[in-house]
């Protein structure tokens, strides 16, 4: 039987999502020998866009059924790429929370684009004041987009970075001639196995750093949730998946409060309306908390969720 091609790129990311694909382990291996033929992937095989001399003048990706994208767009190279991309893919699977929701680049949307360039090459207490780069770099867009907000996608993997398991479910349902693959839509409230009390009234919201009441010697389902014990865990409002398929939440079981990784539970989905809701029914003075777009939204600032104000 004739392998599947894939082609896999990566914009406006860290290789974060590239590593998670390797740490599908054995099950990579054997797709490899017997079924995959990764003909396009940039981070770790050579392939040049515009010919392996520089001969051509068009940006060229080898065509592939299934092509795999990972970061967000925020520039016009990241555009072209992911058009490409789209031309010459069958399916496109956004890889990744940046891919699917904007990421934590996406935090930029609440900036203007000089206000960041000023800090990076200017202000920064890590780096020598000096101009802007003027030469050889890509001209940035108005903002930073989740990648169906420049190409139409097929199947969308969030994660900061996606457990192995749910890429791998995904490569296997397409190997098995499904054309869709969805996570499901469940929270990581629901897959955590913390013990609620429903007691209201917690009138501060701790520091991420300040270490939750628990025993270590005890198992996770014998210690308190998190958000009752007063620290900001966006469970209610974060798809679930992080532990892998049926296993808890990744945070969760090193007892530290969900970060919201995962993006939003479905794409209809409101979780900074949605999370204030959670706060209130626990007794939370909602005012209190800083920064709230910042936060809520860290990972899921695309399709105009974080905005510049004024």
């Amino acid at each position: 039987m004739a392998k599947v091609k894939i082609a896999e790129e990566w914009l406006n990311s860290c290789s974060g999502c590239e590593i998670a694909i390797l740490n599908i382990g054995e099950v990579l291996v054997d797709l490899l020998v017997n079924n995959l033929d990764f003909v396009h992937i940039p981070v770790i095989m050579d392939h040049k866009y515009y010919g392996q001399t520089g001969e051509e003048q068009k940006l060229d990706i080898p065509e592939a059924v299934v092509g795999i994208i990972s970061g967000s767009v925020r520039n016009e190279e990241h555009k072209e790429i992911a058009e490409e991309m789209r031309k010459k893919c069958q399916l496109i699977i956004a890889l990744g929370t940046c891919a699917t929701n904007g990421g934590i680049p996406a935090l930029i949307n609440m900036y203007k684009d000089e206000d960041m360039l000023d800090f990076v090459y200017r202000q920064s207490p890590t780096t020598d004041p000096g101009p802007n780069p003027t030469s050889h770099i890509p001209p940035l867009l108005e903002r930073c987009y989740a990648l169906d907000e420049i190409i139409d996608v097929d199947i969308y993997l969030p994660g900061c970075p996606p457990h192995p398991d749910w890429i791998a479910a995904a490569v296997l349902a397409l190997l098995d001639g499904k054309t869709e693959f969805a996570m499901p839509e469940r929270s990581v409230c629901d897959m955590c196995p913390t013990k609620k009390e429903g007691k209201k009234g917690l009138e501060d919201i701790k520091r991420m750093l300040k270490t939750p009441d628990f025993n270590p010697d005890k198992p996770l389902d014998e210690m308190r949730c998190l958000l009752e014990q007063g620290f900001l865990c966006l469970g209610p409002v974060t798809k679930a998946g992080c532990g892998g398929k049926g296993k808890p939440p990744r945070c969760l079981s090193t007892r530290m409060p969900c970060r919201g990784c995962y993006g939003p539970i479905r794409k209809t989905s409101k979780p900074l309306i949605d999370y204030m809701g959670a706060l209130a029914s626990n007794g939370f003075d909602t005012s209190k908390m800083l920064d709230r777009r910042g936060y809520l939204g860290r990972f899921s600032g695309a399709h105009g969720v974080l905005k510049r104000l004024g």
